[in-house]
C-alpha cells in the first residue's frame, strides 16, 4: 500500500478520505494512526527505519535531561546492590528476525 502527500504543503493529502491520515492539531503537521515503516513493509513498532536515518536537529526522548527537573544525586552503594539482584542474559537473535533485519553476527 502506497501513500501519496505533497511534501511542499503538509497536511494536504490526494485522498483526504483516507482516515489513517489526518492533519495534525500543531500547523504544518500530519498524524498518521497505525504503524510506519521505511525500507519494510512489516513494521512491528510505530516507526521503522531499516537502513540510515539523518537527523537535521534534535531528537527528545524521555532520558534527555532537557525533559528532567529535580535532578539529584542517589546513594551509589545502595544502586549497586539492587544492580546486583538483576537477572542478565545472553542471547542470539532468531535467524528469521535477523535476515530480515539485516543482521549478521547473531
Amino acid at each position: 500500500q502506497k501513500f501519496f502527500f505533497q511534501a511542499s504543503n503538509p497536511g494536504q493529502f490526494e485522498n483526504d478520505s483516507d482516515v489513517l491520515w489526518q492533519r495534525g492539531h500543531v500547523p504544518e503537521t500530519i498524524v498518521y494512526h497505525g504503524r510506519v515503516g521505511i525500507n519494510t513493509d512489516v513494521p512491528d513498532e510505530a516507526l521503522v527505519v531499516c537502513g540510515n536515518a539523518k537527523v537535521m536537529g534534535r531528537v527528545m526522548h524521555p532520558s534527555d535531561s532537557r525533559a528532567k527537573q529535580n535532578i539529584r544525586e542517589v546513594d551509589t552503594n545502595e544502586q549497586l546492590r539492587r544492580i546486583t539482584q538483576m537477572r542478565l542474559v545472553e542471547y542470539d537473535y532468531k535467524p528469521e528476525f535477523a535476515s530480515v533485519m539485516g543482521i549478521e553476527d547473531t
